[in-house]
């Protein structure tokens, strides 16, 4: 996490780092980018969840769901129709979650990650 709170000290333009609790107990973590050009196209900003962990203890509770529709929310807000996400494809991994939140492989790979978008 700290990783992450350096990255949005020095992008606060794009990034939208946010703590997850539940009443006053801590529970995750998120953090979206905003309007970041694609493999460096400027013609080409995508918006979306870039960081989210979710406590072992606190998982399956819902709120990574609540976390990227709030990402999703503030897109909007912002004026964007499209939320893009990565995962790694692995077995344990968060694909699940994603697809089923709404998200569909696009075809693109980031860094050896499966590219998904969701229309807001």
């Amino acid at each position: 996490m700290v990783r992450s709170l350096a990255e949005a000290y020095v992008f606060p333009d794009n990034t939208w780092p946010r703590l997850i609790f539940d009443g006053d107990r801590l529970v995750g973590f998120l953090m979206a980018f905003l309007d970041v050009a694609w493999d460096h196209n400027p013609d080409d900003l995508r918006s979306g969840p870039w960081r989210l962990n979710i406590a072992a203890h606190a998982q399956g509770n819902g709120y990574g769901w609540f976390a990227v529709k709030a990402v999703c929310e503030e897109i909007r807000a912002r004026g964007g129709n499209r939320a893009y996400v990565t995962w790694e494809p692995r077995a344990g991994g968060p694909e699940k979650v994603y697809l089923k939140l709404g998200f569909r492989p696009t075809g693109e790979q980031s860094g050896g990650q499966t590219v998904g978008v969701l229309d807001l």
